[in-house]
């Protein structure tokens, strides 16, 4: 996802601004009236079954039909403060931002939203990718805090900003990620105070950095001259897990969290690439530590962007920065482990025009052996997507790129994919893997950009491929099958699984593909995650007006799609102004635990406690009335 600026504008937004692209592309000139849906339709881009064409079946009946032997009824789009579900499934807060992690922590405070020192032993904010481990009949889930709302968590103050030392901190601590116990009382989930495996990880903790980066030139600070330590984690958006037991938190908007005390400081074109520039996104970390400074830090910078590994079922691991896999915005991380053994890591930039990624290893992973070190060393590609419905992973190689050596790969991945000409993507969020066969989905969410301006690295961003519409508000679902079923692959076929629209407002291509109708719309597709049956939930981070081109959508919420018909059918809606985003299964497959993100981000929201209480971004648990699975 991407965060939401004090001034209630996104991320993207906010680097357009500070970094504005002068240059527009040849496609400029093309309107929302590209192509009549019939016709975009039947021009070589199909939909839904294994032969890659949209199955038959009729939608007009979807709801109250039934995608797996359980089934559900699918719930109406809505704009209520509240969590809908279908009617034989409940939901209940499993934990929320502020909530003590142990006994001598202080109690959320709504009046002063909390100090710098409450905020450090409390769950953080805004929490979104997740995963739950088991270890001797304890359940430990672990949450990424992808940033803190300005005006929600300052509410206390008049200017809605950080006004001293300790707002700042407090602000710095609200980020990160969450390591918490949870159990089952009174028929729902909750914290474990006290745990031994309760841990918050902020802005401030030490973390090694691993790979080929490790020590290099542009990794060096005064206060790090070895460049082998980084202090700190933020903006972790979307996740992955590893079969050997590790958590994989993935650092997006790191950029927004610098500035420069001097005005006239010219940021080199390798941070103005990356959105780093002389103005912060208000957080005002500067102020109280200058390696946030880059006017006297100018390679800090370049310690973030990057997925971090570690495990939390052991409160002493050591947090690690697995550059091999990249520095850009990392959305999610999602691994496979391919015939042969070699891990195969998928990853997008979550920018407008930027890649889609993916790693692979060198080593191959063992069951009983040592995996410590396979995300260190491996092969960087990046995807391009050709319009005969075929594709290749590129290799960033100083060979390929021209670059000096695989650590400046690693530090300079963006500058990279550009140098061997990758697909722009309408920004790459999560991607998910099939369970049950080597068959990929990435959720392009939109891009207003697309036809009209180049990216960040002035790379042209034309209508086409699986970017099929200009000015695309309203997302896509891409999906691929690697060459012959293996992970490792090269090459690769790709079609759409569906394009997201609104058919009542628009009769062409806006109107989304033909697994989309009235009943089941939505936009800006972000989260996405397979159950065991091989069924893709879908979750959304888009425009929640209910208005104009977005009439009839509600709040946003997650869907379930069928890979093999292409349907979808609509599960929750949530609050008002959130993000769903981040889910995990308890070991019984019983409990599906969803993040409800930025809930009121502009003002207009009180969920989950009603009335005029704090909005609070929460993980919530949901089950089946009768007690039996979902999944």
């Amino acid at each position: 996802m991407s965060a939401r600026h004090p001034d209630d504008i996104s991320f993207d937004e906010f680097d357009e601004i500070n970094f504005s692209r002068s240059g527009v592309t040849a496609f400029q000139k093309i309107t929302d009236t590209v192509l009549s849906r019939r016709g975009f339709l039947g021009k070589g881009i199909a939909y839904g079954t294994t032969a890659f064409v949209m199955g038959t079946t009729s939608l007009s009946g979807l709801t109250g039909c039934a995608f797996n032997p359980e089934g559900f009824r699918q719930v109406d789009a809505n704009n209520f403060d509240t969590i809908t579900v279908p009617n034989d499934h409940s939901w209940h807060v499993v934990s929320m931002w502020g909530e003590p992690l142990w006994s001598e922590s202080a109690a959320f405070d709504p009046v002063t939203r909390g100090t710098a020192a409450s905020q450090e032993l409390a769950v953080g904010d805004n929490n979104d990718g997740m995963a739950l481990f088991e270890k001797d009949g304890k359940s430990v889930l672990v949450s990424n805090n992808e940033y803190v709302n300005l005006k929600i968590i300052y509410g206390n103050r008049e200017s809605k900003k950080p006004e001293n030392a300790d707002d700042v901190r407090k602000g710095m601590a609200g980020h990160g990620m969450t390591v918490a116990e949870i159990a089952v009382k009174d028929g729902n989930w909750g914290i474990v105070k006290d745990s031994p495996f309760n841990r918050r990880i902020t802005a401030n903790t030490p973390m090694e950095i691993s790979g080929p980066a490790r020590g290099h030139d542009m990794m060096k600070t005064a206060a790090d001259p070895a460049g082998v330590l980084a202090l700190g984690t933020w903006n972790n958006c979307g996740n992955g897990r590893t079969p050997w037991g590790t958590y994989l938190s993935c650092e997006e908007n790191f950029n927004g969290y610098f500035s420069s005390s001097d005005d006239a400081y010219k940021p080199s074109e390798e941070l103005t690439r990356y959105g780093v520039g002389n103005k912060d996104w208000g957080y005002a970390w500067a102020t109280v530590d200058e390696r946030f400074d880059i006017s006297k830090n100018p390679n800090e910078p370049n310690r973030f962007g990057y997925v971090v590994e570690f495990d939390p079922l052991d409160p002493t691991s050591t947090l690690k920065k697995r550059t091999a896999l990249g520095r850009f915005k990392h959305e999610n991380a999602e691994l496979v482990v391919a015939d042969n053994g070699q891990v195969v890591v998928y990853l997008g930039d979550d920018e407008r025009g930027e890649f889609l990624y993916k790693f692979v290893s060198s080593g191959k992973y063992s069951k009983v052996g040592d995996n410590s070190n396979l995300l260190d060393d491996g092969i960087l590609y990046v995807a391009k997507f050709n319009d005969d419905m075929h594709g290749e992973w590129l290799a960033l190689t100083p060979e390929t790129t021209g670059m000096k050596s695989q650590a400046e790969i690693s530090i300079l991945t963006r500058q990279a994919g550009s140098k061997v000409g990758a697909t722009t993507m309408d920004r790459p969020e999560w991607v998910a893997v099939h369970p049950n066969k080597a068959e990929v989905y990435v959720a392009l969410t939109n891009n207003k950009n697309r036809g009209k301006k180049p990216n960040a690295g002035g790379d042209e961003t034309p209508v086409g491929g699986p970017n099929p519409r200009a000015a695309n508000h309203y997302g896509q679902i891409v999906r691929w099958r690697p060459d012959k079923g293996d992970h490792t692959a090269t090459g690769f076929e790709w079609d759409l699984f569906v394009i997201a629209g609104n058919p009542t407002v628009h009769n062409d291509a806006y109107g989304g593909s033909k697994n989309v109708n009235s009943g089941n719309m939505f936009n800006s597709p972000d989260g996405l995650f397979f159950d065991e049956n091989g069924y893709l939930w879908i979750q959304t981070d888009g425009n929640y007006s209910d208005k104009g081109d977005f009439a009839g959508m509600g709040n946003n919420q997650m869907l379930l799609g069928d890979p093999e018909t292409g349907e979808i059918k609509r599960f929750l809606v949530g609050p008002k102004e959130c993000e769903i985003t981040g889910y995990a299964w308890s070991a019984d497959r019983k409990t599906l635990f969803v993040g409800i993100q930025h809930p009121g981000e502009k003002g207009n929201s009180h969920y989950p406690g009603g009335g005029q209480s704090v909005p609070r971004s929460t993980i919530i648990g949901i089950n089946r009335k009768d007690g039996g699975a979902i999944s």
